[in-house]
Order: C-alpha cells, then sequence, then structure tokens
C-alpha cells in the first residue's frame, strides 16, 4: 500500500511539473508574442501558438481587434508577429494555399525582425538556388494591398533598408517597411 501511494504522489508532482511548464512555456510565448507589436497594442491581443502539424491553440483572449503568435522555435531567427483581423485571413490564405481576401488591406508587425526568408519564393524553407533569401530586421507589413503597391521597389534582390515588395507576382505580395 504504501509503494502504490508513493508511485501515485510521483504521478500526481509529475503532473502538477507538467501543467506548472506547460503555464510556464505559455507565459514565456505570450511574452515573444506581446514583443512583436507596441505595447498598447500586444498587450490586448489574443495571443496564438501554432504546432508543429499547424493546428492552432489560443493563449489569451484579446480585446483590442489584433491578434499575436510568438516566435518559432524551428526557425532560425526571431519571427514573432501581431496583426489585424484582415492581415489573419491574409495569412490563413497564405499558409492554405488560397487565394488572399478581397478589399481587406491589412496591417502586421514584426518589431522583432523576421526569419531570414525569400524574397520570392512564398514558400521555400530555405535558401537555395534562385530563391533570393534575405535578411529582414524590424518591420511592419501593409498586406493584400496588390494595386496600393505602384512603386515600391519589386526587385528580387531589394535593399532591405527600405520599403520592398516581398514575393511580388504572387498573390501574397505585401509591403514591407523597415522601422530600424
Amino acid at each position: 500500500m504504501k509503494r502504490l501511494l508513493t508511485v501515485a504522489a510521483l504521478l500526481a508532482a509529475s503532473s502538477l511539473f507538467t501543467m506548472h511548464r506547460a503555464a510556464a512555456d505559455d507565459a514565456a510565448m505570450i511574452k515573444s508574442a506581446e514583443s512583436a507589436a507596441p505595447a498598447t497594442v500586444g498587450s490586448g491581443a489574443a495571443i496564438y501558438a501554432m504546432d508543429e502539424k499547424g493546428a492552432t491553440r489560443t493563449l489569451r483572449e484579446g480585446k483590442n481587434g489584433f491578434w499575436c503568435m510568438p516566435d518559432s522555435p524551428s526557425t532560425p531567427g526571431p519571427d514573432p508577429m501581431c496583426g489585424d483581423a484582415n492581415s489573419m485571413e491574409w495569412a490563413m490564405a497564405w499558409i492554405e494555399k488560397k487565394e488572399p481576401p478581397k478589399g481587406k488591406v491589412g496591417f502586421m508587425y514584426m518589431l522583432s525582425g523576421g526569419t531570414d526568408g525569400s524574397n520570392t519564393d512564398p514558400y521555400a524553407t530555405k535558401p537555395a538556388e534562385g530563391n533570393n533569401w534575405v535578411e529582414t530586421g524590424p518591420h511592419v507589413m501593409i498586406v493584400n494591398a496588390m494595386d496600393m503597391m505602384r512603386g515600391y521597389p519589386t526587385d528580387a534582390k531589394p535593399d532591405t533598408s527600405k520599403p520592398y515588395v516581398m514575393w511580388a507576382g504572387t498573390p501574397y505580395a505585401h509591403l514591407m517597411i523597415p522601422v530600424k
């Protein structure tokens, strides 16, 4: 009986440790997500975390119409992001390889910078011949504003210290605006 209680106590302690660790991980993810935007935006935003299979989990309900996601541990650099509802629709269309919603311009923050990526291939996962990998610092993005980006550079190898169009010529073209 004493051994059974010890096993039960260990299982209970393990469960409490796992719950505490999950809460600490969630708190760290919330802090990471909030770092993508100004504090007045991040503190009231809904916080979502995406797992390795693309399933989304709500870490915190929002109250200001914005959403944030923490840095992805599977990417080489910091990439927490925040955006408005229109940018979420655009991002989901990109992730699901669908046409972005018509007539819904979105705004996104990535004030901690962005993971380096291809400037020409929305689905590239690593540098490769011809996919024009770029390094981005802290920036904001205007998404789903195709006709409004005329006049901004669409070069495959842009000067990332100035505004430019990323993924030009694709349905996911968006304006990248550095902030530092």
